[in-house]
């Protein structure tokens, strides 16, 4: 599933959008991704009007139409934003088509686990006022963290950092390089933690959220898929966590998989000891 900077690379790939007029809007009518939101009433409030903005937060995309319309966007497993010539013709997973003279925004999700959804009105919809603040946010606080964590106080640290409502835009990935870097065992239970664990917690979830944006989101590839890989350093937990007898970069030690929370999980024993 996108992540926190993933969600932001592909909000971006739809610049090309800004400033231009819609002039016509092809949608799968059938598709799963509407529910909620009729595709006739997406069709007529977008066709004319200009993409005037784009936003992301947490997991969720928003975009801002003149004429007081918003189309939102979330992603979920396999959604992803392209930019088409013109003249495209959907495919099968292409299920929101919006051009202009010179491209073809596309929203395509082969497997339709995401949502789109249509807003009319000045504000934006509640839906997107209502998400948590973001990590790199004001609002997200030592403070705001200690406080979660004492409500969640028997559940696994790995299973609080996925909770959207304080965490947004942190997935499966994300949470296990956090985690690794504060040297935190993801079954401890979020309880647990002394004071100073908790400072520690809330700076590397700030840390990984500014050098995942600045190293992902901040790919230059209009039209290329996001391979995490491709530009990060193997000094993260990352570029190890997959591999079968991945070994952690700073202890040399070998690394552990296993699911906690409902989720495959990796870190170093070595460096992550459960106390």
């Amino acid at each position: 599933m996108p992540e926190l900077a993933e969600v932001e690379f592909f909000r971006r790939r739809w610049n090309p959008g800004l400033g231009q007029r819609i002039v016509a809007v092809a949608v799968h009518s059938r598709a799963r991704v509407f529910r909620g939101a009729p595709t006739s009433a997406i069709v007529s409030a977008l066709r004319g009007q200009t993409l005037l903005s784009s936003s992301a937060a947490a997991k969720h995309l928003l975009f801002r139409f003149s004429g007081d319309t918003w189309l939102g966007i979330h992603l979920d497993m396999s959604g992803e934003l392209l930019v088409r010539p013109a003249d495209h013709r959907p495919g099968k997973h292409d299920h929101v088509v919006l051009r202009t003279t010179t491209h073809a925004l596309v929203s395509a999700d082969p497997r339709m686990f995401g949502r789109v959804d249509l807003h009319r009105g000045t504000e934006p919809p509640p839906w997107w006022t209502a998400l948590a603040p973001p990590l790199l946010s004001p609002e997200f606080t030592a403070t705001a963290v200690a406080e979660f964590r004492r409500r969640r106080a028997r559940a696994p640290l790995k299973a609080v950092l996925l909770l959207q409502e304080r965490f947004p835009g942190v997935g499966n990935w994300m949470a296990d390089e956090i985690l690794w870097r504060a040297a935190l065992h993801p079954r401890r239970l979020a309880g647990s933690l002394t004071p100073a664990e908790v400072r520690t917690l809330w700076r590397e979830c700030c840390r990984v959220a500014r050098l995942a944006l600045a190293t992902i989101a901040g790919r230059t590839e209009a039209d290329t898929p996001p391979d995490l890989n491709v530009r990060i350093p193997d000094t993260w937990l990352f570029n190890h966590r997959w591999r079968d007898g991945g070994r952690c970069p700073r202890t040399g030690c070998p690394l552990v998989r296993e699911e906690i929370g409902g989720r495959t999980t990796c870190w170093s024993p070595a460096r992550q000891k459960l106390t």
